[in-house]
């Protein structure tokens, strides 16, 4: 069994962090509801308004503030797609360390510039497994603290503060629909909600190209992929990790998986119905509501998380697909 960090930890991190980042929005998404028909209710907490446009933001400070002065001082690395490349560069500036981050070769130049803008360095790398391997490199060259993207107690205690803000935004949902990378954001988040509400369903989205959670739950272990297959990059986990993949054990009741088709769709029906234009993962909770849960959750009260929306325009024009995405469904 996995302890993940108390409601009294996370509670001390909103407070600690109420400066620093956004207690970002819940809204409820009825035209949504008119395109699921039926009397389902969906409800969206729009965290890709955090700062740095993810969820990681709250991670990526709560492991910087845990730093020690001479950690701080030798500085921080981190590898990512984008989201938490940013993050922690976002967070090095704010506690005065400086950022190395690793990043793929094929990330988005916005998110490349993103990182700089706030005094990161950036090296690039190959794929997310030499990505590591560079990391790992650079800790051991220059001594700089390795920000994990999604493993650790103060990850998972900062995305449990995404938890709380939800429960005490929306008193009635029953249901909470969550995209999965590594695991940091769902294990937090599901850690916090299940202190709050157990009986609250709580249901983990994968791309079928970055499976690694799902075959994780099916062997009982952390699992590994070979190679990220998924435009939706933000969720390409090499890896599923002990921590985070022990929280989602604990709290999270099933997993499903959407294939890209159904992320284009979805970024298109988010652009249609809410005039929001998003990056592939934070269409993930959407493509599952229109695709393999659509029957599940009928009459309940869903939550959907929307994690990010780093992505250019022109990146979002060439992946997302403009129709109904219950075309099919």
């Amino acid at each position: 069994m996995t302890k993940g960090p108390s409601l009294a930890a996370i509670e001390h991190l909103q407070e600690a962090q109420a400066d620093s980042v956004l207690r970002t929005p819940v809204v409820r998404c009825r035209s949504l509801e008119d395109r699921l028909g039926g009397d389902t209710q969906v409800y969206a907490k729009l965290e890709f308004l955090q700062r740095t446009g993810t969820f990681k933001a709250r991670g990526a400070l709560a492991v910087l503030n845990s730093l020690t002065a001479k950690q701080r001082e030798l500085g921080v690395t981190a590898v990512s797609a984008g989201n938490h490349a940013i993050a922690t560069a976002f967070a090095a500036r704010a506690v005065g360390a400086s950022a190395k981050v690793v990043m793929i070769a094929s990330a988005n130049p916005m998110r490349i510039d993103a990182c700089r803008s706030y005094g990161a360095d950036v090296v690039l790398a190959g794929d997310v497994h030499k990505a590591f391997e560079v990391a790992q490199s650079i800790q051991e060259q220059e001594g700089r603290f390795f920000v994990h993207p999604f493993e650790g107690a103060d990850v998972a205690t900062g995305t449990g503060v995404v938890g709380l803000e939800m429960c005490a935004q929306c008193d009635c949902f029953d249901t909470l629909v969550v995209p999965v990378g590594g695991g940091g954001l769902i294990g937090g988040i599901s850690n916090a909600v299940k202190q709050i509400r157990p009986d609250c369903d709580i249901i983990g989205v994968e791309p079928e190209g970055a499976d690694s959670m799902h075959r994780s739950f099916a062997t009982g272990q952390p699992q590994a992929i070979d190679k990220v297959r998924t435009i939706a990059d933000s969720l390409g986990a090499p890896f599923a990790m002990p921590y985070s993949f022990g929280l989602c054990r604990e709290n999270v009741d099933r997993l499903v998986l959407v294939d890209d088709a159904r992320l284009r769709q979805a970024m298109g029906l988010l652009f249609s119905a809410m005039k929001i234009a998003v990056e592939p993962a934070c269409a993930a909770s959407t493509a599952a509501l229109f695709g393999p849960l659509r029957e599940q959750v009928r009459n309940k009260t869903v939550m959907l998380v929307f994690c990010g929306s780093n992505i250019d325009w022109a990146t979002f024009q060439s992946q997302v697909i403009f129709e109904d995405s219950d075309a099919d469904g």
